[in-house]
């Protein structure tokens, strides 16, 4: 059972990477298609990076007592493959993220509810009274 443990580390971090992903509607929630296509490119072009890494004697299968032993090539274990995806998936949904904070569309999930906030005036207090600034240029609270 211990042979599954690093399998099972991965299989719960790319659940929770899941969760994450349908939270705030980045990647699969967001457009199933083009995920899956960016995420099997990208794990192929990792596991031909391996291969080749393999070919010239640059990696080689580490042992350990974690691993189930299955392997997609010889030296190449099922758990890279896994590895890889969770890789790719982790920096997407990070991509995604600051996209989206940087082109200010993150500000709300999309498809929730309600009005977003108006901004208040410069200087304005909670009930539109004027509060003290720290000058006359940055307009902030002294």
């Amino acid at each position: 059972m211990i042979g599954f443990a690093y399998l099972g580390a991965l299989a719960v971090s790319l659940g929770g990477l899941a969760v994450l992903d349908r939270r705030f509607r980045l990647a699969f929630w967001a457009d199933p298609a083009r995920t899956a296509i960016t995420l099997v490119v990208g794990v192929l072009f990792f596991l031909a990076w391996d291969v080749a890494g393999l070919a010239l004697g640059i990696f080689a299968r580490g042992d350990s007592p974690h691993m189930t032993g299955l392997q997609l090539a010889p030296e190449l274990p099922v758990e890279e493959a896994v590895f890889l995806t969770l890789l790719c998936y982790n920096t997407l949904l990070v991509w995604r993220f600051l996209d989206l904070r940087v082109r200010g569309r993150g500000h709300r999930r999309p498809g929730a509810t309600g009005t977003a906030a108006t901004p208040r005036p410069t200087g304005a207090g909670v009930d539109g009274a004027a509060e003290p600034s720290d000058g006359a240029t940055t307009g902030g609270r002294a």
